[in-house]
């Protein structure tokens, strides 16, 4: 690039200064081009200084801009607008408490009413932005209703979404997993379901993988797609919206998410995550799988076939029809045997529901 030059060329002419200076200190000699043997000093430091300046030059200039535009395209408007706020709220404190605090005795005069406008000026910026909600639900409520009717139909007539009761983001994931085909036809998604064309592009190209297992995976994901096309509630939509400054397709969806207010359904614990603690509403179908789950209580009775040995001495261990897990203690003899079980715990783990029971004779 060429401001990326402009900077290198300016960081070598100031750091060969740097140098010149720095021989000029060594060597004692005011002016080294008339002495020969100081500029064996002089010489070698300003090539250093100017090879130096052109190599980190970058990293002092153009690389932290770069970075610092990076970031501030990933803060929401509304956190900016909120810390703005908060900011100059917090200097205006700051400016009247440094009135008393100017009068007190050296040094504390000079220096108190500094600190004070940091502290004051961070802590209203912070404040803001983590009630930036409440902030904006207090203007919508002082807002005349003739202008909130108003304000609130433009927005419907210019979204590009299509219209829905509550639309929703649809991740790779949960596209290739599919059990969103089966919980769509239960009607418990209202839609639409919304699928950006970056999350079809990047199914096609699992799609169209040299590995069999992604081939495959992508190739399910394809189907999902078109059986969901094919139902009649909830509608399936392929939009053309993008964030072309995002490269990551996890960041776009939540983006996406930020910008229109919709939520994302996946299956991606991290996604989860991230989302979640951008605000954005997250629809995770493993949690959904895991609320559905039949719920045993300590003291129930169960009948269980015993499949496997456990980890522990004498365990056996036996699976519900919805894949919950129960170990069963003393249940070693019983492998390959249908048994009458009492429930003693139940754990619920971050991967899933466990339950741990043993054989009616031993419970006795």
């Amino acid at each position: 690039m060429v401001i990326d030059r402009i900077f290198r060329l300016l960081g070598l002419i100031i750091f060969a200064l740097i140098g010149w200076e720095i021989g000029i200190l060594v060597t004692g000699v005011s002016n080294p081009i008339l002495d020969l043997e100081a500029m064996k000093y002089v010489g070698p430091l300003t090539l250093a200084g100017a090879i130096i300046g052109w190599i980190v030059a970058p990293w002092l200039t153009t690389r932290p801009a770069k970075l610092a535009i990076r970031i501030v395209r990933q803060i929401p408007i509304e956190e900016v607008i909120a810390g703005s706020i908060g900011l100059v709220l917090g200097l205006m404190v700051a400016a009247l408490v440094a009135i008393p605090l100017a009068q007190l005795p050296a040094p504390f005069g000079p220096i108190l009413p500094f600190i004070a406008s940091i502290i004051f000026g961070y802590l209203g910026a912070m404040i803001l932005v983590l009630r930036q909600d409440d902030m904006i639900r207090l203007f919508k409520k002082m807002r005349p209703r003739a202008r909130e009717s108003v304000e609130e139909t433009a927005p419907e007539a210019a979204s590009p979404l299509p219209k829905g009761p509550h639309p929703l983001l649809l991740d790779t994931s949960v596209i290739i997993d599919g059990r969103i085909l089966d919980v769509a036809k239960t009607g418990f998604l209202p839609g639409p379901l919304l699928v950006p064309r970056f999350i079809l592009a990047e199914l096609q190209y699992i799609a169209d993988s040299s590995d069999a297992l992604r081939r495959a995976r992508g190739r399910r994901g394809l189907q999902v797609l078109d059986d969901l096309q094919h139902l009649d509630s909830p509608k399936l939509e392929i939009i053309d919206l993008d964030a072309p400054d995002v490269r990551e397709v996890d960041e776009k969806l939540m983006v996406l998410a930020r910008e229109y207010g919709v939520g994302i359904v996946t299956n991606d614990y991290n996604l989860n995550r991230v989302a979640a603690l951008q605000g954005v509403n997250v629809l995770n179908l493993n949690d959904l799988a895991n609320a559905v789950k039949a719920i045993y209580l300590p003291g129930e009775h169960m009948r269980l076939r015993i499949i496997q040995e456990g980890k522990e001495m004498d365990q056996g261990v036996g699976y519900l029809e919805d894949g919950t897990m129960v170990v069963v203690e003393n249940g070693r003899p019983y492998i390959g045997q249908e048994v009458d079980l009492i429930v003693t715990k139940v754990l619920q783990t971050s991967a899933g529901r466990m339950i741990f029971a043993t054989p009616e004779e031993f419970y006795r």
